[in-house]
């Protein structure tokens, strides 16, 4: 019986790890498609991305109560079929018949997806914390399945730079039809084996949904999701903006002349890529040293490394590798400032696992539903990365970091003080 649990432990392990892993494949579609439309139309570069999370404003509550009322295996199945209907739409607006309503039509697009990654995030999140048992275990699964968020995250903008090369006012939808033809396969594949597997349901086990509390009673669950809004816009916005600023041509931006946004979409890769390392090196420490003390450190250092990429002069350069039409993978001389902002990688990526894990410490069966406030939350993906892209366009791309930092200092903040249950008094059986 023991060796049966354990089986179905594992299986529903690596199925969460598999959904991750999409969540991230989905979302960082977004920004290298923002540079698409952004030369067609220049407010529309974050607006995909903004599109995406502000789906999340709106499925998030309502996502954590499916998983009290229909459990977490038919929320994971109603999901990814709007995903690929979501995919399928983004993919109607490479017509040409379309005219200029195309761009409103891949906002849809963007915006039923996010519907999709909500409600996966609110089901693989507290699934594998769950299947951790919570505390410093169920950190390390969230990091075990965020490393291979991170690896596609890594994939996407590389890819879809490759098949972009240099914008122009001719790049459209269709130069990318590959890339969603294969999200579209993946969601397909992915409805079958999800269809199949079989997934615990802990919420379902409950006999009551009606409780005296919620999780808004919780202080260090209500900061954690504050906390949850600015990194996701952290996340987002450190490499959208190096993607932006190494495609722009002009004096304001990098200066690079040809394969900008090909360039800019591997230098990004490297960002999500150093994610995939620190999330695997956390996986593997996270029994040992807790969640806290690597909160802490993370976010100390990326405060440091942004504040030195501000500084840094654009005539100082260094070169990274990246991706040319005429010379394939090579090494691009690149503003030194990149590497700072690509290193913050590896501390952003464990910051997700890190705040949730932190957030819903002690919640007990207030859980489902504090993952779908978390999901609410996630918003901020949208909204700050926008709020930098209007700092970047008055102040230029570095000074619009300075969002990031002011971000970062709470997410300090909470490290430190702001993630201790002072609320133990609340029963959570």
């Amino acid at each position: 019986m023991a060796k049966t649990k354990t089986n179905n432990n594992l299986v529903a392990i690596i199925t969460m790890c598999f959904i991750f892993a999409m969540i991230s494949f989905v979302t960082n579609m977004a920004a290298p498609f923002g540079n698409i439309w952004k030369g067609q139309y220049s407010w529309a570069g974050m607006m995909g991305n903004m599109m995406n999370f502000a789906a999340y404003l709106f499925m998030g509550i309502p996502a954590g109560k499916m998983l009290q009322k229909i459990g977490y295996k038919k929320t994971t199945l109603i999901a990814l079929a709007t995903g690929f209907v979501g995919i399928c739409i983004q993919y109607l607006s490479s017509f040409g018949f379309l005219g200029g309503s195309a761009i409103y039509v891949y906002l849809l697009g963007a915006f039923i997806c996010g519907f999709c990654v909500c409600m996966l995030n609110t089901v693989v999140n507290p699934m594998l914390n769950i299947l951790g048992g919570g505390g410093n275990r169920g950190n390390q699964l969230i990091q075990t399945g965020g490393t291979l968020n991170s690896l596609t995250g890594t994939l996407t903008p590389l890819l879809v730079g490759m098949l972009i090369g240099t914008v122009t006012d001719k790049t459209a939808m269709s130069d990318v039809a590959p890339l969603l033809f294969i999200a579209m396969g993946v969601f397909a594949i992915a409805f079958c084996i999800i269809y199949f597997v079989q997934i615990p349901e802990p919420s379902q086990s409950r006999t009551s949904t009606v409780y005296e509390h919620s999780a808004w009673n919780f202080r260090h669950f209500v900061l954690g999701a504050i906390s949850i809004f600015f990194y996701v816009g952290i996340e987002i916005g450190i490499p959208a903006q190096i993607i932006f600023y190494l495609s722009d041509a002009s004096e304001k931006g990098a200066g690079i002349a040809v394969n900008g946004a090909a360039i800019g979409g591997a230098v990004a890769a490297i960002y999500w890529l150093l994610m995939m390392v620190g999330r695997f090196s956390s996986s593997l420490i996270s029994g040992k040293v807790s969640t806290r003390t690597q909160m802490t450190c993370v976010t100390s250092l990326a405060i440091l490394l942004v504040v030195i990429a501000i500084f840094i002069p654009k005539s100082v350069t260094v070169n990274m590798p990246g991706y040319s039409a005429a010379d394939g993978f090579a090494m691009f001389q690149v503003p030194l400032s990149c590497l700072f902002l690509v290193l913050c990688g590896i501390c952003t990526s464990i910051m997700w696992g890190a705040i949730f894990n932190l957030a819903v410490e002690g919640l007990g069966k207030y859980t489902e539903a504090a993952s779908g406030i978390f999901m609410m939350l996630v918003v901020g993906g949208g909204v700050m990365p926008l709020i930098q892209e209007a700092v970047a366009k008055g102040a230029g791309y570095m000074n619009s970091y300075w969002v990031v930092v002011a971000m970062l200092a709470f997410l300090l903040y909470y490290a430190v003080a702001g993630s201790k249950n002072v609320n133990k008094d609340i029963p959570v059986d």
